[in-house]
């Protein structure tokens, strides 16, 4: 299982256990639901000592509905305007070229051509409808992630410049989707949690 990192923060913002698609060999859309986040208190974790009709009543400190991709990953949500965006961006991709540069730089001019095509047709044309997210260290220099929703209104899906990733192999920790939680858990027990909705591949 691949986790996708920041080049720049090294904070996680994504991982292959959710369905995925490169976009014109510049971006990585990556697609969300919608999770129920239990708030729930178990007294026994706080001390407590139900009795066997309170144990099996439980309690409920209710329920909230995240995005599994921001929750799971701990996303920060941000604000840009347009103005805004475009002098942030233009700094962004500068030091995204410089890291080509030096590790990889027959992808300079790639890049720098597929980046401004991208974020003309698919970022700026539709700029209202894009929310925006950093990554847990909030780092101004690293990847703001976009999210949208498809057509239904109701599934969510990011967008990340797939230059600005690292792909990490993910050997002893994985936030379970699923589960609803961040817990440290073996790969494969998170891979097998997530079988029912992927594809070897995620692909969408």
């Amino acid at each position: 299982m691949l986790i996708f990192k920041d080049l720049i923060s090294g904070d996680e913002l994504a991982s292959d256990s959710y369905p995925y698609k490169y976009v014109d060999d510049i971006a990585i859309e990556i697609e969300g639901k919608m999770i129920t986040v239990s708030n729930a208190i178990d007294d026994r974790m706080i001390g407590g000592n139900a009795s066997a009709e309170e144990a099996g009543e439980g309690t409920d400190d209710g329920t909230e509905s995240k995005i599994n991709v921001v929750y799971s990953h701990q996303l920060v949500e941000t604000q840009f305007d347009k103005k805004s965006y475009l002098a942030y961006l233009k700094g962004y991709l500068k030091r995204i070229e410089k890291k080509l540069e030096e590790n990889n730089p027959d992808r300079v001019e790639a890049f720098k051509t597929g980046a401004q095509k991208f974020v003309k047709e698919r970022v700026l044309a539709n700029f209202s409808n894009w929310q925006f997210f950093t990554g847990e260290k909030m780092d101004p220099d690293a990847m703001v992630v976009l999210m949208d929703y498809r057509e239904d209104g109701m599934t969510p899906y990011f967008v990340l410049f797939k230059d600005g990733l690292i792909e990490e192999k993910c050997h002893t920790r994985l936030a379970s989707l699923e589960w609803n939680t961040r817990s440290s858990l073996p790969c494969s027990a998170a891979t097998n949690n997530n079988n029912n909705n992927n594809n070897n591949n995620n692909r969408l």
